[in-house]
């Protein structure tokens, strides 16, 4: 099977990537839901550290930062990490990173108005969501976000895109998600972690795709003007691609007998991060297993609009959920 574009609908289907944000309008009765947002800049701070006394001061002043970001129990002494730190904030190459990095973030404003929509869609389907304090900062491509139910930080570095002068050390496939654009959605997607039940034994093919699915379908509620693509991250020709042979796609996982498989290293050829998979086709992208579970999420939420996206997180069996949906793409022809 070939997952190939025909040229003569390619115009066409290579808007599927972008459909969700052309018309969009904040909801109103989402507009009203309060979720103040407070974002702290440590880039600055953190690149002023000369010596060991400033590295301790800057520790002191971000206790919560220090200690859950930067996991100060863990070293054998406060000395030890300050050193560290000098050692980061006075290198010469993640100096002229940071400067790109705060360069491509300057508008704290703009960051914090779209922090603050997610936010208010999280706290619009989920009430008792408490929105934690935001810090960016600098981390040398050690770690791109931290999230917990008390402290937000952004490795704003990770994010600069294609012209920062050094990027995270991953396959080219992963790194096109590294961009100013993919930052809300991957912010969206750890925030999702929070709620999404799912059975911690047992689990086959279906209950992981449809574990990504409700992610996904998570981010697409709390970001409903971002494209489909950049949640996902794949291009909008990769898209394109498998929205057109979705039945193809579908009938693969029927004949193969894989929705019940349990084998890890099966599952993780479909879910997991790969370039593509070849089992399916050479251009089938990675992780295409997950965007079956969020068309199947997506069924079955269209076919039970009674159901909200606290009880869809909530639901641990995927059979149930696949069943429900009625999820049956055809072949085209």
């Amino acid at each position: 099977m070939r997952l190939l574009l025909i040229t003569l609908l390619s115009s066409g289907l290579l808007l599927a990537g972008c459909k969700r944000s052309d018309t969009c309008e904040l909801n109103p009765e989402v507009a009203k839901v309060a979720a103040p947002v407070q974002i702290e800049r440590l880039e600055g701070p953190f690149f002023r550290i000369r010596n060991e006394a400033d590295a301790k001061q800057f520790l002191q002043q971000h206790p919560l930062f220090a200690r859950q970001y930067l996991q100060q129990r863990q070293y054998p002494s406060q000395e030890i990490l300050a050193n560290t730190l000098v050692r980061l904030a006075t290198n010469s190459g993640l100096q002229k990173l940071g400067r790109e990095a705060e360069t491509e973030f300057k508008d704290t404003n703009k960051l914090q108005g779209q922090l603050k929509q997610l936010f208010q869609h999280v706290r619009y389907y989920f009430p008792s969501f408490r929105v934690p304090p935001v810090q960016t900062f600098v981390s040398g491509l050690s770690q791109d976000l931290f999230v917990n139910d008390s402290l937000m930080v952004i490795g704003i570095d990770y994010f600069v895109g294609p012209k920062a002068s050094y990027r995270p050390n991953v396959p080219a496939y992963i790194l096109r998600r590294y961009t100013p654009e993919h930052l809300l959605p991957t912010i969206a997607l750890a925030v999702s972690s929070k709620y999404n039940q799912h059975q911690l034994t047992n689990q086959t093919m279906l209950s992981e795709m449809v574990q990504f699915g409700k992610s996904l379908y998570f981010a697409e509620k709390v970001l409903p003007c971002t494209p489909d693509s950049t949640i996902i991250g794949f291009t909008a020709k990769e898209l394109a691609s498998v929205e057109f042979n979705e039945g193809k796609v579908w009938a693969h996982f029927i004949e193969k007998n894989l929705l019940y498989n349990t084998s890890p290293f099966t599952i993780q050829k479909y879910v997991g991060e790969r370039p593509d998979v070849p089992e399916i086709d050479k251009t089938a992208p990675g992780r295409i297993g997950a965007w079956v579970g969020w068309q199947i999420v997506r069924k079955y939420m269209a076919e039970h609009p009674n159901v909200t996206l606290a009880q869809l997180m909530a639901d641990k069996n995927a059979q149930h959920i696949l069943t429900e949906s009625r999820y049956r793409p055809k072949r085209r022809k």
